[in-house]
């Protein structure tokens, strides 16, 4: 038998939960729930709706009778009003009030909202506990000199947990994209075809009172405490765009965290969880690839590129709607928001499982520490009646001859040695191998990640321990 198409965001990437938020079931199911909300304030306001009618609608509000909603599809081509079909031959006596007043996106466009709403919480909690993962890793190795890097050339040493700060710093960024973002969230409420509430005007016989106050009840019982001022027949579709910028902005960060993880790991200096009984390659049995980190880049390109789908629908939306946006927006949000989970879930994994290599960090660094501590070498010499000017022409053409034997030859750095033999520095090389601890040249490294985690990230662990994982404790100082 022949498969269909399966997107693997669905059976290999993403959380059930995620999965979840965007199936069918979730959606139909919060169709019936603003039906039910729409009702209830109708009758509150005065329409003419009974409790029977509403208590039959709660009835049936989670038992969806897909097979009469499709049969029924396939005859009128409308995806709302053959479920408002299906509702009513449920809850009978309800089928003349269901959708009182209301227009197609009444159903569509509020349960989109609540549904990034909600996808937009669950990423939150996955970023929370990978912000809360990073944060001990930090911590333990906040004092482990390795060697820093600019252009991918050796440059001033750093620390591996000032390293590790770095991407804490961008998760950082993102979790206030992501909270400002989540504290608009706005309905679009019940304002009819093209967003005039005119329907609704008819209803309540021209009471604009009770029209201002059926788009906040219905608000307030699907749990929000606000709607969009003004729209058209949708919410403005600049939300979506929005939205998958911050998507975008989590995606960067990762994407940036596992290049760097990728480059370590070709450096033997840190490598990423490699399973007991997993294969590298079909061909090298030998390796070891850094495949999560691979696809965190490969999913984080993914969604960068998605974000384009939105902003270009916002931008392209004709006066009050055109239907352009709907069948990129059922691909490119969902998507969006299933990488963004994938993403997360692997990011956590991959921290929690690093592994560290002292030994050769330690050497890496030794290999080019001295050519960082020429300035120091330099002082101290000054200090016992060098010329400063005469000494780093020297130090100068001593580093240019050390490169060209270690880089030529495939020699050790002999630049102590030579120093060493050079009586213009008058310092022997257990002075200068003195002078070589790492860290006397990691500056404030090890005290910018603590004052960074106990100041900034761990009130945002403390105020959010109710988001962590069972098996993730809070960072420990």
């Amino acid at each position: 038998m022949r498969r269909k198409y399966e997107s693997p965001l669905n059976s290999r990437y993403a959380s059930e939960e995620m999965s979840y938020l965007f199936s069918p079931d979730f959606k139909f199911k919060t169709w019936r729930k603003l039906w039910i909300a729409l009702a209830e304030s109708e009758k509150e306001l005065g329409l003419n709706i009974t409790e029977e009618q509403i208590s039959q609608m709660k009835q049936y509000k989670d038992d969806i009778n897909y097979d009469v909603a499709e049969a029924r599809e396939k005859e009128v081509r409308h995806d709302v009003m053959s479920h408002v079909y299906a509702f009513g031959m449920q809850a009978k006596a309800a089928m003349p009030i269901i959708h009182l007043g209301a227009t197609s996106c009444y159903v569509g466009d509020n349960t989109d909202i609540i549904i990034m709403t909600e996808a937009m919480k669950l990423v939150r909690r996955q970023l929370i506990n990978v912000i809360n993962e990073l944060s001990k890793f930090a911590m333990e190795y906040k004092d482990m000199p390795t060697l820093g890097f600019t252009h991918f050339q050796p440059a001033q040493t750093t620390t591996v947990g000032k390293r590790a700060s770095l991407w804490l710093q961008d998760l950082i960024m993102d979790l206030e994209s992501l909270d400002f973002q989540i504290s608009r969230a706005k309905l679009r409420g019940a304002k009819g075809t093209t967003g005039t509430q005119a329907s609704f005007m008819e209803l309540f016989d021209g009471d604009h009172e009770k029209v201002k106050k059926l788009d906040k009840m219905v608000a307030e019982k699907m749990g929000y405490d606000k709607c969009f001022d003004v729209t058209g027949q949708t919410y403005p579709r600049k939300l979506d765009s929005q939205i998958l910028n911050v998507l975008s902005e989590i995606a960067q960060s990762a994407f940036k965290f596992s290049n760097d993880i990728r480059l370590l790991q070709h450096l033997k200096e840190i490598e990423e969880p490699f399973e007991k009984s997993q294969i590298g390659s079909s061909a090298m049995a030998y390796k070891r690839n850094p495949m999560r980190s691979e696809r965190i880049g490969s999913l984080a390109r993914y969604v960068i590129a998605d974000a384009l789908n939105p902003a270009i629908t916002a931008s392209t939306q004709w006066f009050e709607r055109t239907l352009d946006d709907s069948a990129n927006k059922r691909l490119s949000i969902p998507e969006a928001f299933l990488c963004i989970d994938a993403i997360l879930i692997l990011y956590r994994n991959v921290v929690d499982g690093l592994v560290v290599y002292p030994k050769v960090i330690e050497q890496h660094l030794n290999n080019e520490l001295p050519f960082m501590a020429t300035e120091n070498i330099m002082m101290d010499a000054v200090k016992k009646g060098g010329d400063r000017q005469e000494l780093h022409e020297k130090i100068r053409e001593h580093s240019m001859e050390a490169g060209r034997v270690v880089k030529s030859e495939g020699r050790p750095n002999d630049l102590l040695i030579r120093i060493a033999n050079d009586k213009s520095f008058g310092l022997n090389l257990e002075e200068l191998e003195a002078i070589m601890d790492a860290k006397n040249f990691v500056g404030r490294a090890p005290e910018q990640t603590e004052e960074f985690i106990v100041n900034v990230v761990l009130p945002i662990i403390e105020a959010n321990k109710d988001l962590l994982d069972e098996e993730g404790g809070s960072v420990r100082v």
